[in-house]
């Protein structure tokens, strides 16, 4: 429960730091962004991370 908090505090403080003219599609796009760098740090601290070199050897066979 205390983390479904934490998140939601995230979530309200997420949109609470936007520009007051921002647009949904902005705070939704905004909330997207937080939600998978959270996915990311929650792998990488899983182990589920590659290397450095394995993240260049991917992105040569991507940007041919």
């Amino acid at each position: 429960m205390e983390a479904a908090i934490n998140e939601k505090q995230n979530i309200l403080k997420t949109v609470q730091s936007l520009p007051e003219d921002t647009s949904i599609e902005e705070a939704m796009e905004r909330l997207y962004l937080l939600f998978k760098v959270q996915k990311g740090c929650h792998q990488a601290d899983s182990g589920k991370a590659v290397s450095h070199a394995e993240a260049e050897k991917r992105m040569k066979k991507w940007l041919k």
